[in-house]
């Protein structure tokens, strides 16, 4: 059974710092792809982030720059380091992850951790 259990969500001023944590199980972490997405008030939810097996990376445009994705394949966990936050990075942001190539319509999920950022 797939987990994925976010954490290090808070509230921070604009300009502030933080770094989103997700653990998973049940999956044999080294071969799949991990990713955050957000989703705001009212908003659909958005790629916010991606990191392949071998440590490529995608971003949004609007956290290019700003956002930085990892992993530990180690302690199949990854990170997304958050930096010069703005109120319109607030959103509940989610962890996922497939096996590579498949469709988004099969990942797995987390339940969420907010993120609000104040200015």
């Amino acid at each position: 059974q797939v987990q994925l259990a976010e954490s290090g969500g808070d509230l921070v001023q604009a300009g502030g710092s933080l770094r989103l944590s997700c653990a998973a199980s049940g999956i044999i972490f080294r071969l799949n792809d991990m990713g955050w997405y957000r989703q705001a008030p009212g908003k659909q939810r958005e790629l916010v982030a991606h990191i392949t097996p071998g440590g490529s990376t995608d971003y949004a445009e609007s956290v290019k720059g700003r956002f930085t994705i990892s992993r530990d394949n180690a302690k199949n966990t990854v990170y997304l380091q958050m930096n010069s936050l703005k109120p319109e990075d607030t959103a509940v942001y989610y962890c996922y992850t497939r096996t590579v190539l498949a469709p988004m319509r099969d990942a797995k999920w987390g339940p969420g951790t907010q993120v609000t950022v104040s200015s």
